[in-house]
């Protein structure tokens, strides 16, 4: 019987002294919404910087098809064209602007007190 207490005590022991060796530990630098929100940040101005030479390069090309037209359908089409750019345009920068400007005054009323 002291056998098997000591060898128990023994093994236990040594478990206790072998866990921390076997514990794996994760500190992560930030925490996931900060992260998220660096991410979505990032990528944003990368495709809003995208979208504005992409709009004046198109604009550009509108323009010189107004221009260059011999009737007034190829005008329109090209007048239609401009006007969807500028809008899509307008709205991808309006949405950066709602994050810029409006996110920081919401900050803190997410959560439950």
């Amino acid at each position: 019987m002291k056998k098997i207490k000591r060898f128990m005590l023994r093994t236990l022991f040594a478990g206790i002294s072998i866990s921390p060796i076997l514990v794996t530990q994760v500190f992560a630098v930030e925490d996931m919404w900060t992260v998220a929100n660096r991410i979505i940040v990032d990528i944003y101005n990368k495709i809003a910087g995208i979208s504005t030479v992409l709009a004046a390069l198109m604009t550009t090309v509108c323009v010189v098809g107004l221009k260059l037209s011999n009737n007034q359908q190829k005008t329109d089409q090209s007048l239609d064209w401009l006007k969807r750019i500028w809008i899509a345009w307008a709205i991808i920068n309006g949405i950066g602007a709602f994050l810029a400007y409006v996110r920081p005054l919401l900050n803190g009323l997410n959560t439950i007190t």
